[in-house]
C-alpha cells in the first residue's frame, strides 16, 4: 500500500483535479492528467487483479471496475458505468476487502504482541512457578499423606525375619545361631542361659532393623507423594496460566490487526472510490455511441452521439406512398438526442367524411383512446406439461494394467414428468408427478455379470384448495415400487431374489396443509397419513425384511407424514433440487421412516448434463445383521441408515409445454 498518509493525500490530489469541460480536449492531452490516470489505474490492478490478500466485495462491481480499466476492449461502457453508479453515490461502499490475518507487516503494527515476547512471559512464569513449587515451603493436603503405613507397605511386627530373607539385612556373626543346638553345647544351665540371651538379642536386633525399613520406606513414600503433588501443582497452574495468556494475546493481537487492517481497507477503498470516480468521468467523456437510423426505404444515416460536439444530421422521412420529409437530427450529449423537422414543410389535415348517412362515430361507441379500448377475453394457462430424460453412460477397459483395477460398464436411464392444473385465480391447483429411475453396472473379473444399482418408480398426485394466504387444503396420493428383482451380488452365489416389481410397494395417503409461496418450494404437513406397504410374492420375497409379519402380504400404519421439495438455480447452468419426506408413527415414535434425495445437475452442452444424487434411507422396521469385529454375525439384526450415491454424464432432453386457454372476461 502507501508508506504514508502524505503519500495518499498527494495521489489523491492528482486523481481529483477539477476538470472544466469547456477545455475538454485540452486537457486530455496533458500529460499531468494522464500520468494522474496511468497511477490510478495501476492503483486499481494492485487491488482488483495482482494482489491476492484482497477480494472483491462485490462481484458484479468487480468485473465494472476491471471493464471501466479497459472499457474499450470489454462490453459497453454504459453497462459499467449503470452497475458502477450506486457504488459512486456511497460513500460507505466497500470495493474490496482484507482479512485481519493478511497483514503484512503485523510486527510493526502498535500494541501487537509478537511470538518472542510470548515465549519470553512463559519462560519467566516457568521460573516463577518452578521456585514456588520446589523451593519454597508447599501444604500438602493431609488426605495424601494420611495412613502412610498401609499405602507403603511396611513389615508388620513379627516379620522382621522377611527382610534377612530378602537379603536386606545380614545378622552379624555373633549373632548368628544353628537352627539345631548340639547336645555338647548345652554342658550347664549357663550355656543354656546363654543361648536365651542371645536369642533375645538377635530379636532385638530384627526389631531394630524393621523399624528402620519401615522408616526408611514411609519417608521415600511421604517424598514421592510430595514431590508428585509438587509436580502436578506445577503442570496445572502453569498450563492454565500459558493457555490464559496465549488466548489473551491472540484476542489482542485480533483486535489489534482488525482495528489496524479496517483503517486500511477504509484508506484503500476511499482511494479507489476517487480513481474509479475519475476514470468513470474520464471513459464517459472520451467514450462515443453511433446510432444508425433507416427510413422505410431502408436509406440509412448515422449520428454520432457524444459529449459536448453539437453537429446535425439529415435523414428523409418516406410513407408508403414514398411521400418524403426531410428531418434534421441534431446530438446533444453522449445519451440524448434532439429531432427537428426541416423548415418550410406544411400538413395538408386528412378528415373522415360520412357518405350515405353513415354514423362512423358509431364504430367507436364506448372508445375513450387507445387506453380505452375493452378486452372482452383473458388468456391463461391451466395445464403446465413436462418432463426430461436422460440417459448415463460410463465404460473402463483395463488389459495389462500394471497399477491394477477392472474394467467396467455402466447404464443409467432417467425419465421424470409433470403435468400441473391451476385455475385461472389460482385458488385450485392439481399437481401429478413420475419418475422412472433405472440403472445397471457390469464389473470386471472373472465372471462378470450385469448388477441393478438403481431402479425406481414412483407416481405422486397432490389436489389443493386454497386456504389462506400461501396455503392449501391439500390431499396426496403416492406410490413408489421398482420393476425388476433385486439380488444380493454375486447372484451366482445368492440365486434368490431379495426384491422384486411391487415386491415392496410402498403407498402413501395423506391430508393436510400445503405451503407453497413459490413453483420452487412446497411444505406439505399431513397429520392424517395412511401408510401400506406390500409384498406380491412372499415366496420369491421374504416381506419379513420389510417390516411385514410373517404370514401376511401387507401392513399399515397410521402417522404424522412432512414433505419438503426445494428447487434452485445456482447459476444458470448448474441446479439443486432436494426432496425430503419423513413419517412418524403414531404407535410409537421411535418408529421412524426419512427419506431424502439430493440431486445436483450441471448442464455442460444444450444436451448433455452431470447429474450427482445422494439418497439417503432410514426406516425403522427395515432390518439388517449386526456383525461383529471379524465381520461375523451376531444373530442380532437392527436398522441401519442406507447411502447411495451416484455420478453420471450423459444426454439429456427437456420438454416444457403450456396449454392456453381463454375465458370472457366479466
Amino acid at each position: 500500500m502507501f508508506s504514508g498518509k502524505s503519500k495518499l493525500f498527494v495521489l489523491l490530489l492528482l486523481l481529483l483535479s477539477v476538470v472544466n469541460p469547456i477545455e475538454a480536449q485540452n486537457r486530455i492531452e496533458n500529460d499531468e492528467k494522464a500520468r494522474a490516470l496511468e497511477l490510478g489505474i495501476g492503483l486499481l490492478e494492485r487491488y482488483f487483479e495482482k494482489d491476492d490478500a484482497w477480494k472483491v466485495t462485490d462481484t458484479e462491481t468487480g468485473e465494472s471496475v476491471r471493464g471501466l480499466m479497459r472499457f474499450i476492449e470489454k462490453k459497453p461502457l454504459d453497462s459499467i458505468l449503470n452497475v458502477l453508479n450506486g457504488s459512486l453515490g456511497d460513500s460507505t461502499f466497500r470495493y474490496v476487502y482484507r482479512l485481519p490475518e493478511y497483514v503484512p507487516d503485523s510486527l510493526e503494527v502498535p500494541g501487537y504482541y509478537p511470538v518472542v515476547s510470548v515465549h519470553r512471559d512463559l519462560e519467566k512464569l516457568g521460573r516463577h512457578l518452578r521456585k514456588k513449587y520446589f523451593e519454597d515451603e508447599l501444604s500438602v493436603p493431609v488426605s495424601l499423606i494420611s495412613d502412610l503405613e498401609g499405602k507403603a507397605g511396611v513389615i508388620k511386627p513379627g516379620e522382621g525375619r522377611k527382610l534377612l530373607e530378602a537379603g536386606i539385612y545380614e545378622l552379624p556373626d555373633s549373632l548368628q545361631l544353628p537352627d539345631i543346638i548340639p547336645d555338647s553345647m548345652m554342658h550347664s544351665s549357663y550355656d543354656f542361659r546363654r543361648f536365651l540371651r542371645l536369642d533375645s538379642i538377635r530379636n532385638s536386633f530384627i526389631e531394630e532393623k524393621r523399624m528402620a525399613y519401615n522408616d526408611s520406606i514411609m519417608n521415600a513414600y511421604r517424598d514421592s507423594v510430595i514431590d508428585n503433588y509438587r509436580r502436578q501443582r506445577y503442570a496445572w497452574e502453569y498450563e492454565s496460566r500459558r493457555q490464559h495468556l496465549i488466548d489473551s494475546v491472540e484476542f489482542n493481537n485480533y483486535q489489534i490487526l482488525k482495528n489496524y487492517n479496517d483503517s486500511v481497507v477504509r484508506a484503500v477503498n476511499d482511494s479507489i472510490s476517487f480513481v474509479v470516480e475519475e476514470l468513470a468521468e474520464y471513459a464517459d467523456f472520451i467514450d462515443t455511441t453511433r446510432v444508425t437510423i433507416t427510413n422505410l426505404v431502408g436509406d440509412e444515416s448515422s449520428i454520432l452521439l457524444q459529449k459536448n460536439n453539437t453537429y446535425y444530421s439529415r435523414l428523409w422521412l418516406k410513407n408508403e406512398q414514398n411521400d418524403s420529409l426531410r428531418m434534421m437530427v441534431k446530438n446533444t450529449g453522449k445519451r440524448s438526442m434532439q429531432m427537428l423537422i426541416d423548415d418550410g414543410v406544411t400538413f395538408s389535415r386528412f378528415k373522415p367524411r360520412e357518405t350515405k348517412d353513415f354514423d362512423f362515430s358509431s364504430l367507436n361507441r364506448g372508445v375513450t383512446g387507445l387506453t380505452g379500448v375493452s378486452q372482452k377475453y383473458q388468456a391463461y394457462v391451466p395445464w403446465r406439461i413436462g418432463g426430461d430424460g436422460s440417459v448415463g453412460f460410463t465404460q473402463t477397459y483395463l488389459e495389462n494394467w500394471k497399477k491394477g483395477g477392472q474394467s467396467a460398464l455402466s447404464l443409467q436411464i432417467i425419465l421424470k414428468g409433470y403435468v400441473n392444473y391451476s385455475r385461472h385465480d389460482g385458488k385450485v391447483k392439481w399437481e401429478n408427478s413420475g419418475e422412472i429411475r433405472n440403472g445397471y453396472i457390469r464389473p470386471g473379473g472373472d465372471n462378470p455379470e450385469w448388477q441393478k444399482n438403481d431402479d425406481k418408480f414412483e407416481i405422486t398426485s397432490r389436489f389443493g384448495v386454497s386456504a389462506f394466504k400461501k396455503w392449501f387444503y391439500g390431499a396426496e396420493f403416492n406410490f413408489e415400487t421398482q420393476f425388476f428383482n433385486g439380488y444380493k451380488y454375486p447372484k451366482s452365489t445368492n440365486p434368490d431374489p431379495i426384491s422384486a416389481f411391487m415386491a415392496p410397494s410402498r403407498t402413501f395417503f395423506k391430508v393436510g396443509l400445503d405451503y407453497k409461496p413459490n413453483n420452487n418450494f412446497s411444505l406439505f404437513l399431513s397429520p392424517l397419513t395412511a401408510k401400506n406397504v406390500f409384498v406380491k410374492d412372499t415366496v420369491k420375497v421374504d416381506q419379513t425384511k420389510f417390516g411385514i409379519d410373517a404370514g401376511k402380504r401387507g401392513s399399515w400404519e397410521p402417522g404424522l407424514n412432512t414433505d419438503i421439495k426445494y428447487k434452485t438455480q445456482i447459476t444458470p447452468d448448474i441446479t439443486y433440487e432436494t426432496k425430503y419426506k419423513m413419517f412418524i408413527n403414531y404407535k410409537g415414535f421411535d418408529n421412524l421412516d426419512i427419506n431424502w434425495e439430493n440431486l445436483m445437475v450441471m448442464r455442460l452442452t444444450e444436451h448433455i448434463n452431470m447429474r450427482m444424487l445422494v439418497h439417503l434411507i432410514y426406516d425403522s422396521k427395515v432390518l439388517f445383521p449386526v456383525v461383529d469385529a471379524n465381520n461375523q454375525p451376531t444373530g442380532e439384526v437392527k436398522p441401519k441408515l442406507q447411502v447411495r450415491e451416484f455420478i453420471s454424464i450423459g444426454f439429456s432432453y427437456k420438454i416444457n409445454r403450456n396449454i392456453t386457454r381463454a375465458r370472457r372476461k366479466n
